[in-house]
């Protein structure tokens, strides 16, 4: 089943025409893919085309279920006085857009949410005094609380450190194995993320230049031997990627 379906979409900013070239795309139920691209390259324009916070474009955008979106970091509010409860509460408000009050099953859905992204116990602390991991872990629970099929994720290993940056990919990937999430995410932090996507988006000056598996995409740009588990499939965390290219 197609999540969203993406066919012939073009945007233009007023200063910068064609950022979008007739993309043509499908996001699959419970995949995790990956776009990759230099900046600059149109990726956080298409995640904002999906989730209709930009307008004027030309083409079709359908998307079958409400989705969670995780924007760039520097783009959050980072030191507002909200506990992490509140901040993740918050997320249900998308979904139920007709009301400002939270109704009983959102402050389940969102205590649920909490819970599996093991942050409940510490609920009542100040989102604002929380490391940068402990931020992004929050904000894609409160992603959660806004719909139960698919979140959109714009750079969400920006700025963290290595040793984190895995730890978000690891619930990310148990998210999807687990829950049925189906993930997409922007990333420059290509390394890693093949690691974990089963799928890669590239584009280049505004049109996709590479849709398929990870597989092939590694043959294209990795300059490493291969590295393989015991099941004899390639171990993408255990391999180099060389820099430029589609990062």
């Amino acid at each position: 089943m197609d999540l969203i379906q993406i066919k012939n979409l073009s945007f233009s900013y007023p200063s910068k025409k064609d950022t979008l070239k007739n993309i043509n795309l499908k996001i699959k139920k419970g995949s995790f893919t990956c776009i990759v691209g230099e900046n600059g390259s149109g990726k956080s324009t298409l995640l904002k085309c999906i989730l209709g916070l930009y307008k004027g474009y030309t083409g079709e955008i359908k998307s079958q279920s409400h989705i969670g979106y995780l924007p760039q970091k520097s783009e959050i509010q980072t030191n507002f006085p909200a506990t992490i409860e509140e901040v993740v509460l918050s997320g249900t408000i998308s979904s139920n857009i007709r009301s400002i009050f939270y109704k009983k099953e959102d402050k389940e859905r969102a205590k649920q949410v909490m819970e599996n992204l093991g942050i409940y116990d510490m609920r009542k602390k100040c989102f604002a005094d929380l490391s940068g991991g402990q931020q992004q872990r929050v904000l894609i629970a409160r992603s959660l609380c806004a719909t139960k099929d698919i979140i959109v994720l714009d750079e969400p290993t920006n700025g963290l450190d290595p040793s984190i940056a895995k730890q978000i990919y690891e619930l990310l990937d148990k998210l999807k194995k687990e829950d049925n999430i189906t993930v997409v995410m922007v990333s420059h932090d290509i390394e890693r993320a093949l690691g974990y996507a089963d799928t890669v988006i590239e584009i280049e000056n505004g049109s996709v230049v590479y849709n398929g598996d990870v597989e092939k995409y590694h043959s294209k740009h990795c300059e490493c031997p291969a590295h393989h588990d015991e099941h004899g499939n390639h171990d993408y965390k255990k391999s180099e990627y060389k820099e430029g290219g589609a990062e």
